[in-house]
This record gives C-alpha cells, structure tokens and sequence, in this order.
C-alpha cells in the first residue's frame, strides 16, 4: 500500500475510475453501508445533483433495523421507485470500497427488480 493508503480506499478508487469510462451518460447508482444503516443515492455527475436518495433512516423505511438483508431489500426498492419517479431508469452501480456480496448484493439485486437496469 503506498502512503498509508487502506485497502477500501484502493477499491474504492480503481472502482470509481472503471465506472467513468463505463457511464456513457448515465448516472451513479452510489451505495454506503455502516454498521447500523445503508444509504443509496443516484448521482448525476455532469450537473452535479442527487437525483434520488433512499436509506434506512427515511420515514418511509418501516423496518426496526437497518443492518440485515431485508432492509438492504427495501432500501433497494425505495430507489428504484424514486429514480423511475424522477425520469431514470439506465444507471452503473457504484458499490463504493464495498465488496459485491451481503447487504450491497441484495440492495443491488432489488433494485433490478425494481425496475432499475444495470
């Protein structure tokens, strides 16, 4: 590792730079998961806006928790409705530093369900 750099931030990084030159005009799909909740927001890079935005501390999450599968689930629903409700449905999916499997596969996979494509 060069200059005390972690092992997240160097996923994180060669992810994001693999996504730029995938987009070809879509926008992010970018997840962040902590120990208690998961976040999803879709970004649009060229303006620089949140499209949407979902997590498991909004109002419409019923769920106790925010650490397990099912609210990964739920969350991953959330942001398929919000993203088609604004206009978009065509996005890459940014799983951060995160690695593919868990909370972040299971956002991911409701989300496609959902309606989202990737």
């Amino acid at each position: 590792m060069s200059k005390g750099e972690s092992l997240f931030e160097r996923r994180r990084r060669r992810v994001r730079t693999k996504l730029q030159s995938q987009r070809s005009g879509r926008v992010r799909l970018s997840v962040h998961r902590s120990g208690k909740h998961i976040y999803a927001q879709v970004i649009d890079d060229v303006k620089g806006v949140t499209v949407a935005s979902a997590s498991t501390l909004d109002k419409a999450f019923s769920g106790k928790t925010g650490a397990n599968v099912d609210a990964a689930k739920t969350v991953g629903q959330l942001i398929a409705e919000r993203s088609k409700a604004a206009g978009v449905s065509e996005v890459v999916f940014d799983r951060g530093g995160y690695l593919y499997h868990g909370r972040v596969k299971a956002l991911a996979e409701a989300a496609r369900e959902a309606g989202l494509n990737f």
